[in-house]
């Protein structure tokens, strides 16, 4: 057997320093191409500590102190409505406003109406005129927005639609709580990558950028939307979708060790709950798979062994000893997983009186239903271990875990 965590006392790890995180906006562009919907795709100059180096990303980047200043220029969407949609209390226009801005100084691209209230054609300035606006508005928020107010321009906050929720990993270097934001290439403009963040631009269709074959460095969360796009064949169906979107979840995947090495796993995975319990911050020492003869500390009280066929057998103990729950032969090997002495194992005929076992500190109790198998609670831990045909539905405050015959112990659902 193989042990990813100690099976003796657990190692005391000392918990890291959070890692600030920032706020951040990113806008997908989308159009509509020969062969259906297309999303602008911009890679990332080459830049030393910098985590997405390299990357193909979507237009966006961290809000500006400043961005709250944009708030009177914004058309079609004042703060209060941005903040509900967002679901904070307050700010929710910077969101929108630095979504824009980001758009505008990384591709060249600028959701904004004129006098007349008609969308703004980048094309049609005087030569020279665009390459000055984008070196004045890098300078900082203030610039863009004395820049729009010169010309009588507001910012087409109506234009853009939110959709998605993606908070980085704890464990990485760099975390940011990002909101996405969606919106149609507007017409009369170019997309020009500004040569410094973003050195060159392409317009893919969600599954060409997905394809290995293309040699595209994605990280996760531009992946994922790359996905959830792909689903679509028009851009303006896709736009439909995200209007009518009301709740809308944050993400939040965590890092997890496994056959393909680390890499991020994602809310839906079925390793997640288990991960988010074993490593809340983001050591990525947890496991994404479940390989035969894997020992798994999951507390102090709970061991969990995979066996050759995928079926887990739990170690459960406390002061006075520990009990095998699980298909597993009690043989010396198993015996030296445990911290001590293995005295009970636990069937579906096991008898105790008043339905429950003291193990000191550590409490089992049988639940029976109809003809299934029993399934049994540790009290102390509310986790409940499950049989093969034992199907766990609904919310019951007495149960936190539920620790299956195959797969990763999860909440229920």
């Amino acid at each position: 057997m193989t042990a990813t965590t100690p099976a003796p006392a657990p190692i005391s790890i000392p918990t890291p320093t959070p890692r600030p995180i920032r706020t951040a906006a990113t806008l997908v562009v989308l159009r509509d191409g020969s062969e259906g919907l297309e999303a602008l795709m911009l890679r990332r100059a080459e830049k030393a500590n910098d985590q997405n180096s390299g990357a193909s990303v979507f237009p966006g980047g961290v809000l500006d102190a400043h961005d709250r200043h944009l708030h009177a220029l914004c058309a079609g969407l004042d703060d209060t409505a941005a903040s509900a949609r967002l679901a904070v209390p307050e700010g929710g226009l910077d969101f929108y406003a630095a979504a824009i801005r980001e758009c505008f100084e990384e591709a060249g691209l600028l959701f904004a109406n004129d006098a007349a209230n008609q969308p703004v054609r980048l094309v049609d300035l005087p030569s020279g005129e665009l390459a000055t606006m984008r070196d004045a508005a890098e300078q900082g928020t203030d610039a863009l927005l004395a820049m729009c107010r010169q010309r009588g321009w507001c910012l087409a906050g109506d234009r853009v639609v939110y959709f998605g929720h993606w908070l980085t990993p704890p464990g990485m270097p760099r975390r940011f709580d990002t909101r996405f934001f969606v919106a149609l290439m507007p017409a009369g403009q170019e997309v020009q990558p500004d040569g410094r963040e973003t050195v060159e631009h392409m317009w893919l269709r969600p599954a060409d950028a997905l394809d290995p074959a293309r040699g595209l460095k994605l990280m996760n969360v531009t992946r994922r939307v790359l996905q959830q796009l792909d689903a679509f064949q028009r851009a303006d169906e896709f736009m439909a979708h995200a209007r009518q979107l009301r709740e809308i979840p944050l993400n939040m995947p965590r890092l997890a060790d496994g056959p393909e090495g680390r890499r991020a796993v994602n809310i839906e995975e079925p390793a997640y709950d288990e991960i988010g319990r074993l490593d809340p911050e983001g050591r990525g020492d947890a496991r994404y798979a479940l390989e035969a003869g894997l020992v798994t500390r999951l507390s102090d009280r709970v061991i969990r062994v995979v066996g050759n066929a995928g079926d887990n057998s739990y170690l459960v103990g406390g002061s006075e000893g520990w009990a095998l729950i699980g298909p597993a032969i009690l043989d010396d090997a198993l015996r030296a997983v445990a911290p001590g002495p293995v005295r009970w194992t636990v069937t579906a005929q096991s008898d105790w009186p008043d339905g429950s076992l003291d193990l000191g500190g550590a409490t089992l109790q049988i639940l029976k239903s109809g003809d299934v198998a029993p399934s049994f609670l540790l009290v102390e831990e509310r986790m409940l271990f499950t049989g093969p045909d034992v199907v766990t539905t609904g919310k019951n405050d007495a149960i936190e875990w539920i620790a299956p015959s195959q797969g990763f112990i999860h909440r229920p659902s």
